[in-house]
């Protein structure tokens, strides 16, 4: 007898269970899509077709089409479609033409990670295989034994390879490769949208350098980007690559209704807003699928999250499906590991999955029913990539997103229009930030001699050149500037940091196998790396024992807690120069360049989902100095009536609030932002909160905030209003509400400058 339920029976239960339905805030359902298909290209070659439509594929989806047309046409394009809408074929299938129609064509492509270059490369000669065709296909990583390397370089028709890898290992070595960079047809960029903030300012540079040497050699690649749905795809495209772009978005993929919920827990105590923990309900919810065998993804934040997620799980169904039948699917799985997990949901002896976001890039594992996330994932663009895992071409899924206490959660949780609405992220880059350019133009220097005059992607050289001269970096030598150093430059410089006066980070959890995970810019380091403080790496927990202030060396140990640190930052800012203004008789917006000094005081241990404060302690270190961009509101007049110290507080809650609707605004982490509230700034003695970029020179992310500060503003406003609590707390003000008054106030200032705006 059969009494497992249906999903059918499982939505209903979520609709008419009080258990359920009072949680349940929203209920998004979006109806089914046909597929829009055209047939081949008539040009494709025989042996091409007949392998796709081998694999089942008899037609192309519009999309495809469209990017296979504009490649074969010479033109460097950007396709934008969700998550399993087939983007793979936009780029392999113009690379293979191409290559059958000439041998010694060359592509390469570049994956931000290891896991999805591997399984690229399977998906990739699964296909050459089938079609019979001689064309090679390698990956060329930090794995590739040595013994192969050399064939790579000389006989790869395909290189897979990741951006770090391009940096430090091709680019530099250019004179090994040079069958691939004579013959470099096409460049393929996916999952663009990873490439936003120092990352991809890095990027743009390395690409700068990978079309000089192209140049060079005599080839001038076309380049295939795909990316998740972003507010500025051809924007972010032709800014990376500094070429012009045709943005492909006629998604011709179909999709099956998908039910998309928003779920809240109860809360637990009122005054101070705090609900019942994400991961419980989670739990709750992914039981009740997974023992009625319903495929379930769940998303969670963390590593540690995503083992005690495991644990709860295995040990709730273990009696009725097997040990075996959820699993959990991290970074750092062997290839032969998640290939076992993508094949037993495939053939359905998996019915669980609980994963970190190394799920959400393009790693096919299938669709299943339902995805089930741990809180919002930080951006709309990462939130939809995580509920396209859920659902079959056809059948029918459900998403369903728990809320956990932070702002960023409560205020998703409480604007579904926002949400589902309007895709308000752009991803911003600046690959012209001067510390960033500088290191790549030592590079590109090593790589090649730069001649007088020469541009690098849009920049010109002269003024950098001299100074690099002056530093005995380079020197000239009649018309160019040669390096005149022994070591190449590449390998000091991260790609992942805007400052070469970077922290070390030591894992030293095995004492005999101590290794390096990481490595974090100075300044960040005095509130993230202070002795004491709980670092966050890849989702795995760890706690500093040491900080080696003068070595630049942090020693962390692998830890399981249930709390997080957070550190105070005493900042005094100061104006250097003011580039944009807009004003009223009441309103001062601003943005320009500032000078940060930064000292860290102390730190708190701070309780997940509860946000209570469970201890403090003291940091000694020297005080820190940062030059970045910044923009600034600032009351004209203050018309608030409040006493300095409640204004004071009003401004602290304010600044809280903003610094949580801001990242939304501008698609970046929350710590790539400060926000800083200040009763009397120096340069003009009124009460304004500065934004700022928390990386030398700035990453275009203040400049963002200077256009849109009034939605900012309405949109924190909003959400201040909206918290259920009585006089402030995590949710929405911060932990710093220490007066009755401290919500009231903080929405009155809020008032203030959104009343007093200049749109």
């Amino acid at each position: 007898m059969n009494l497992r339920k249906s999903m059918q029976e499982i939505m209903n239960q979520l609709k008419l269970t009080d258990d359920y339905k009072e949680n349940i805030v929203h209920w998004q359902t979006m109806e089914a899509k046909e597929a829009k298909t055209v047939d081949f290209p008539t040009a494709i070659h025989p042996s091409l077709k007949s392998a796709l439509q081998g694999r089942g594929i008899q037609t192309l989806y519009t999309h495809q089409r469209e990017a296979y047309e504009s490649v074969m046409d010479n033109k460097s394009i950007v396709a934008v479609t969700p998550t399993a809408s087939g983007k793979t074929l936009c780029y392999n299938l113009p690379v293979l033409e191409t290559i059958i129609r000439n041998p010694n064509a060359r592509a390469l492509y570049m994956f931000p990670t290891k896991a999805l270059a591997q399984d690229q490369k399977s998906e990739i000669n699964e296909l050459i295989q089938e079609a019979g065709l001689s064309i090679n296909s390698y990956t060329y990583d930090g794995d590739t034994p040595a013994s192969i390397r050399q064939k790579v370089r000389k006989a790869g028709h395909i290189v897979i390879t990741n951006p770090d890898m391009l940096h430090s290992a091709i680019l530099p070595h250019h004179t090994k490769w040079v069958s691939l960079f004579e013959n470099l047809k096409y460049v393929i960029i996916d999952e663009l949208h990873i490439y936003r903030g120092v990352f991809g300012s890095h990027v743009a540079n390395v690409i700068r350098r990978l079309k000089r040497i192209c140049q060079y050699y005599g080839s001038n690649p076309i380049f295939i980007c795909t990316s998740a749905t972003i507010a500025n795809p051809l924007e972010l495209a032709e800014t990376l690559t500094e070429k012009t772009m045709v943005l492909i978005n006629n998604n011709g993929a179909p999709s099956g209704v998908k039910h998309f919920l928003f779920y809240n827990p109860p809360i637990v105590n009122k005054p101070l807003n705090i609900r019942r923990s994400a991961t419980l309900e989670v739990r709750k919810l992914a039981a009740e699928l997974l023992k009625n065998r319903i495929q379930t993804i769940i998303f969670a934040r963390s590593r540690v999250r995503v083992e005690i997620l495991l644990t709860y799980l295995k040990e709730l169904v273990k009696y009725q499906l097997g040990p075996k039948a959820i699993r959990g699917y991290r970074g750092g799985y062997l290839p032969t590991e998640r290939r076992e997990i993508e094949n037993g949901l495939r053939s359905g002896d998996i019915y669980g999955v609980v994963s970190t976001n190394a799920l959400e890039l393009g790693v096919d594992i299938g669709q299943l029913q339902v995805c089930i996330m741990t809180g919002y994932p930080g951006t709309i663009a990462s939130a939809w990539q995580q509920a396209g895992r859920a659902g079959r071409r056809h059948g029918e899924s459900l998403v369903i997103m728990v809320a956990s206490s932070s702002p960023l959660d409560q205020y998703i949780i409480g604007h579904p229009e926002y949400f589902f609405n309007r895709s308000p992220e752009s991803a911003r880059i600046n690959p012209d930030n001067l510390i960033i350019l500088v290191d790549h133009m030592k590079c590109a220097a090593y790589e090649l001699p730069f001649k007088e005059g020469e541009d690098f992607g849009q920049v010109q050289t002269d003024e950098i050149l001299e100074y690099l001269g002056e530093e005995r970096i380079l020197f000239k030598n009649g018309e160019k500037w040669y390096w005149m150093n022994d070591s190449f430059p590449a390998h000091n410089i991260s790609l992942r940091s805007a400052s070469q006066e970077n922290v070390v980070i030591i894992d030293i959890s095995e004492t005999a196998n101590a290794r390096v995970i990481g490595e974090m810019d100075r300044f960040s380091a005095m509130t993230l790396l202070h002795e004491e403080a709980i670092y966050l790496h890849q989702g795995v927990q760890y706690q500093v024992e040491t900080l080696d202030w003068e070595e630049k060396k942090a020693f962390v140990r692998e830890v399981a807690v249930d709390y997080y640190t957070d550190a105070n930052l005493a900042v005094e800012l100061k104006v250097l120069e003011m580039d944009k203004l807009r004003q009223n008789d009441y309103l001062e917006v601003g943005y320009g360049d500032v000078s940060v000094l930064a000292m860290a005081t102390i730190f708190k241990k701070i309780k997940f989902e509860t946000h209570e404060n469970i201890g403090s302690g003291p940091i000694s270190l020297p005080e820190a100095e940062l030059h970045t961009s910044s923009a600034w509101i600032s009351l004209n007049k203050d018309m608030s009536g409040l006493s300095e110290e409640r204004l004071d507080q009003g401004l602290i809650g304010m600044a809280h609030s903003l610094k949580h609707i801001a990242p939304l605004f501008v698609m970046c982490d929350s710590q790539d932002i400060h926000v800083v509230p200040q009763v009397k700034a120096a340069h003009n003695e009124k009460p304004t909160i500065f934004f700022y970029d928390r990386y030398p020179g700035g990453i275009g992310l203040s400049d963002k905030i200077y256009q849109g500060i009034e939605t900012i503003i309405f949109e924190a406003k909003k959400m201040v209003e909206s918290c259920p609590c009585d006089q402030g707390c995590p949710s929405c003000i911060g932990m710093d509400a220490q007066t009755e008054s401290a919500k009231h106030d903080t929405i009155k200032l809020l008032a203030l400058f959104q009343n007093s705006t200049l749109s």
